[in-house]
């Protein structure tokens, strides 16, 4: 257990210097922890142990992995189904476009310009065809943008593109058994039925217990998070449409809603996200960056051609359409496990996978720093919906809310 406690306690420090360096440099905290993280990998890999970080162990997957999910959920738990159905063609096209551009690209690219194998150059082309769901959260509820209806269509777009890719993820490679049967059901079963059980928990236990909402969310995420594990799925997916069917009751009780973002924002997601950027080899990169360069360049701009042209029918204002589309290039969590994926199903190799990891968490970083540094649409901010006490919550400000 020492030892466990002294790994802790370097990565929650290492939380603490990224947020102190994102407020001083005005960016986003959950980039800024990818780069620590980055950071952090390379000095350890060169001058100190690797392995002392406990990066790969069971615990420190669980705790990034939870991570994720709840973030997930929460981005989920955002979305207002009256502004999904009145931006329903938006969402939908935004979402398509923005998985089917990337993916196509980018499976031309890693075949006939790095001269990949098709099996992998279709992998690669899953990998790079994602949206960050928990890039664009976090960002989204930092500046505000997750109570403005602009905001709200960016998370449902993010939705329809990262589904685009689970889905082709499982029929190009991963086999439908049994197992997805039961997982499908199961989980349709849970939807249905998860509004009624919360209400009637909330109404006799809310107020009388400590957390029970807390206690059965996180439960009901791990169940179905355990049962897509064993289907050959992924636990983030249930935890998005999860966070989606509780959008219209639990999202409604803000203090509730604001707790669960301290625990996660404050606690989780910084080992999620420094975790991310501890993986990266910047070695290989550096000695061999053509490969990287190739597949992050290609990921954007087939994203950034895809994309703008379709964001301008829905929207007029250039900062609103930049700021759209640079958020849609990003990717992290669907990219990684992706890549993942491949890495351990043989479809990739070793030098393929630190490319690709390399490729995706840049994707995270740099698309996202460009649009909050000269494309970040403050006009919507200045509308009532924006001031909410969210910006004032410890944790969650990373840079200057405006």
């Amino acid at each position: 257990m020492l030892t466990i406690f002294i790994v802790a306690s370097v990565w929650l420090g290492l939380a603490v210097v990224s947020t102190i360096l994102a407020n001083r440099l005005k960016i986003s905290m959950a980039l800024m922890e990818i780069t620590v993280g980055a950071i952090a990998g390379f000095i350890f890999v060169k001058y100190f142990n690797p392995d002392f970080m406990q990066a790969n162990s069971d615990w420190i997957k669980f705790m990034a992995g939870t991570g994720s999910v709840v973030l997930t959920f929460l981005a989920g738990a955002e979305l207002d189904y009256h502004t999904i159905r009145n931006t329903f063609k938006e969402v939908t096209l935004v979402g398509l476009i923005g998985f089917l551009s990337p993916f196509a690209g980018c499976v031309l690219i890693a075949y006939y310009l790095l001269g990949w194998s098709f099996q992998s150059s279709l992998l690669a082309g899953v990998a790079l065809s994602t949206t960050s769901m928990a890039v664009v959260y976090a960002v989204m509820i930092e500046y505000g943008f997750n109570k403005t209806k602009y905001g709200k269509g960016i998370l449902g777009a993010c939705f329809i593109n990262d589904l685009g890719t689970v889905i082709a993820l499982g029929i190009i490679f991963a086999p439908f058994t049994y197992k997805t049967i039961i997982f499908i059901f199961v989980a349709i079963v849970t939807f249905i039925i998860m509004p009624a059980i919360t209400a009637r928990l909330t109404k006799v236990y809310g107020h009388r217990t400590a957390a029970i909402r807390t206690k059965w969310i996180l439960f009901v995420l791990f169940a179905l998070g355990a049962l897509a594990l064993w289907s050959g799925s992924e636990a983030v997916l249930p935890a998005y449409i999860l966070g989606m069917v509780l959008a219209s009751s639990v999202a409604r009780d803000e203090f509730f809603i604001r707790r669960l973002r301290t625990l996660t924002i404050g606690f989780l997601t910084p080992i999620y996200f420094l975790r991310a950027g501890f993986l990266v080899n910047l070695s290989v990169i550096f000695l061999t960056p053509l490969p990287f360069i190739i597949l992050f360049v290609g990921k954007v701009i087939t994203k950034i051609f895809g994309l703008y042209p379709v964001i301008g029918i829905f929207k007029e204002s250039t900062k609103e359409r930049w700021y759209y589309t640079l958020l849609m290039s990003t990717g992290l969590t669907f990219g990684s496990i992706s890549a993942l994926f491949g890495l351990t199903h043989n479809i990739i190799d070793q030098n393929q996978y630190s490319f690709l990891i390399a490729a995706v968490i840049a994707s995270a970083v740099v698309p996202t720093l460009i649009a909050n540094t000269w494309f970040l649409p403050e006009h919507l901010l200045e509308a009532p919906m924006a001031d909410e006490e969210i910006p004032q919550l410890d944790g969650l400000n990373g840079s200057n809310n405006k």
